[in-house]
């Protein structure tokens, strides 16, 4: 569990910007994968689905049921296609360091890319700056303002504050679950590869077991994060006060 992050440090000359290779590996892939999923579910459509036309028509209407649940159709049919995106590309995300990990000397390249605090970080930074652009684009820039100071003025640096622990949770929640697992992953995996043929082979069980879990686990945060987005959207849309 001492592998490092392949780092390139200094980009173009400056000092601060540096860049993990594994993550931009690992976003390539995912989201390679998010696509060929895409493409094979939409082609060749029938009235009867079948295969992966049917996996993508469940999804779209769990994604429905989400947006249903957190606002009206009318006003959240817009946002089918961030759910949907969201949804599979976090849960591929999630799952990619579950069944194997990829070292080379002594860098860690195949991972979760969502193992990475930086990259959950800035997807929940993207939702919330979404849900603000939003707000203006529903509302126009005179109500969202008076958001701010609703539904009493005083709480207006109550609301200001939450906007920050709405982008830490929501990132930092889907980091540590992923980074946890993965985690642990390692260790079994240390434990069945030290050379013990007793640790071999009472570490496979705990092993299966523990994928299997993530599994669960990737999907259920893919969910979290989706559903969190539809709450965060749908309050900054609303005109209910």
């Amino acid at each position: 569990m001492d592998h490092e992050a392949p780092i390139v440090h200094d980009v173009f000359g400056i000092s601060w910007l540096d860049f993990n290779l594994s993550n931009v590996l690992m976003i390539a892939v995912a989201s390679l994968i998010v696509f060929i999923i895409g493409v094979v579910g939409s082609r060749r459509l029938q009235m009867k689905p079948t295969g992966m036309q049917n996996f993508m028509e469940w999804l779209i209407d769990f994604v429905k049921g989400m947006i249903n649940d957190t606002m009206d159709w009318k006003t959240g049919k817009v946002f089918l296609p961030l759910g949907l995106t969201l949804i599979t590309y976090i849960f591929v995300s999630n799952i990619l360091g579950v069944a194997t990990i990829g070292v080379v000397g002594h860098d860690l390249w195949w991972k979760s890319p969502t193992a990475d605090a930086g990259l959950t970080l800035t997807l929940a930074a993207m939702v919330i700056i979404l849900t603000h652009f939003y707000s203006i684009k529903v509302k126009g820039v005179k109500e969202y303002g008076k958001d701010y100071f609703r539904p009493l003025p005083f709480l207006f640096p109550l609301n200001i504050i939450e906007e920050f622990t709405n982008t830490l949770t929501l990132g930092l929640r889907l980091f540590g679950n992923i980074y946890a697992g993965e985690i642990l992953l390692g260790l079994i995996v240390s434990m069945a590869t030290s050379g013990s043929a007793f640790a071999f082979i009472f570490s496979g069980i705990p092993l299966m077991a523990w994928q299997a879990f993530s599994l669960f686990i990737g999907a259920i945060q893919a969910f979290i994060f989706t559903i969190l987005t539809m709450v965060y959207l749908s309050q900054k849309v609303s005109t209910d006060h």
